[in-house]
């Protein structure tokens, strides 16, 4: 288990040297005093620019953001050098150009959060039976009608809310053609496969079985995920 802090607020101005210390000096204390000699935080988030997701414009397009990779590089260093974290933790890294991600290693960020993208290239791959979408967004349309705001598009809204839908239509989403989850399987394995390259998280097998062995049983087996019946074959691009 990893523990982590933020600090300010994602989405607002940039993060400071000031706000990390005053925020971890305060948990530290606040951690010794109630539970003396427990290990504390080992990462801590900050803003540099960024949003959860990136900002959706009328259009459905993205935003650009200007990411302050300064920030992050004194803020990461800090907080390994005073408090002995792994270093900074990078939010909103989904929508950001890809030539920019080779930058984050190089100054020490230790941790990125890409979810958006990936559950962008599902919704958003051509192979996405349309059928589905139209049901999906119709629920949408009802269910999260107040997290709506009156000047939002559809492309706005929908972009904002359909991670709500990836719980309730889960059934739907695994049973998909055997040809769609291979098609979209491909499409996400090399955008990973990229990432991280770029990140240098690659070639860390040796690592990963040192400290995070494989425990036999801890996930779902293509059968029991599937339903009876359907074996390997018929789930053909998620058992990778």
């Amino acid at each position: 288990m990893s523990v982590g802090g933020e600090i300010g607020e994602v989405g607002g101005k940039n993060s400071t040297a000031e706000e990390l210390e005053a925020f971890v000096d305060v948990f530290n204390a606040a951690l010794a005093k109630s539970a003396p000699g427990k290990p504390g935080m080992s990462k801590i988030s900050i803003q540099t620019g960024t949003s959860h997701g990136g900002i959706p414009l009328p259009d459905g397009t993205i935003a650009k953001v200007k990411l302050d990779f300064d920030t992050l590089e004194s803020l990461s260093k800090l907080s390994r050098e005073k408090y002995g974290f792994a270093g900074a933790v990078q939010h909103g890294a989904s929508t950001l150009p890809s030539e920019l991600f080779g930058e984050f290693p190089k100054r020490g960020a230790c941790e990125i959060h890409l979810a958006t993208e990936f559950q962008n290239m599902i919704f958003d791959h051509p192979a996405f039976p349309t059928d589905l979408k139209n049901t999906i967004y119709a629920k949408l349309r009802e269910t999260e009608a107040g997290e709506r705001k009156a000047t939002d598009t559809d492309e706005q809204f929908f972009y904002k809310t359909r991670k709500k839908a990836l719980g309730g239509w889960k059934k739907e989403l695994w049973g998909m053609a055997p040809s769609v989850r291979q098609a979209i399987g491909e499409a996400l394995e090399q955008r990973f496969t990229f990432l991280l390259t770029q990140l240098k998280a690659n070639q860390t097998s040796e690592v990963a079985a040192k400290y995070c062995p494989f425990v036999p049983g801890s996930f779902p087996t293509a059968d029991a995920s599937m339903g009876a019946g359907k074996g390997p074959e018929d789930v053909t691009g998620l058992s990778d």
